[in-house]
């Protein structure tokens, strides 16, 4: 009972993992949209994390959308430095399991981003997505400026009211500035084009999302 309850609730800084310095190593390309998955990515292109579940089928969401340049499943929204898989899905880091979206926004914009991330899940379960139960599984949103972390808390409210509409439950998603992205082990990265039948434990509400849409004064 005591590891359950402790896995759907964040450890303190100081309760959490060491971790480590060495970042995990990852292959240099993208193995669906043939680009790189790591930094330096092109001037002007936007980046957004998110977490919305098990991150094989979050990150499957994003690299199909036009306009994105490339995606890496990994780790963010913790304390742990570095942390593996193992010691993620422990709870002892406070992490998500994230995908980091990266994407041309003369193509695409963020409230594209924000829309397939809003319908692509359940944002109101808390420390879960279906079965999958854990503080790794919760919903987020990690921006990387002020201008995208306002974009954001309005499109929860819009979908909030669609939720209420259908009597659907309240939102729970962490929403903030983006602290450090760890990438996860290489063979998470593009998981379910390398594994086409592997899991995906999302499930969408169902309902659709206004952002980006214009609504008559």
């Amino acid at each position: 009972m005591a590891l359950w309850s402790r896995k759907l609730e964040i450890p303190d800084a100081d309760a959490a993992l060491p971790g480590r310095s060495q970042t995990m190593p990852v292959a240099p390309a993208h193995v669906v949209l043939g680009t790189s998955m790591t930094p330096p990515f092109p001037d002007g292109f936007k980046h957004v994390v998110v977490g919305m579940g098990c991150f094989w089928g979050v990150e499957r969401i994003f690299w199909q959308l036009p306009g994105v340049y490339t995606t890496a499943v990994g780790y963010a929204g913790g304390h742990t430095p570095n942390p593996s898989y193992e010691e993620v899905c422990s709870g002892l880091t406070g992490h998500n399991e994230v995908a980091l979206v990266v994407f041309d926004p003369a193509v695409t914009s963020f409230d594209a981003m924000l829309k397939a991330f809003w319908e692509g899940h359940d944002p109101t379960q808390g420390m879960r997505q279906g079965n999958d139960i854990g503080t790794q599984y919760r919903s987020g949103i990690y921006v990387f400026d002020e201008a995208d972390l306002a974009a954001a808390e309005a499109s929860r409210d819009m979908f909030q009211g669609v939720l209420d509409g259908a009597g659907l439950g309240r939102i729970t998603t962490e929403i903030c500035l983006a602290g450090p992205f760890y990438y996860a082990e290489d063979y998470h990265q593009q998981y379910l084009h390398k594994i086409p039948w592997g899991y995906c434990g999302l499930g969408s509400t169902g309902q659709t999302c206004p952002v980006g849409v214009a609504t008559a004064d």
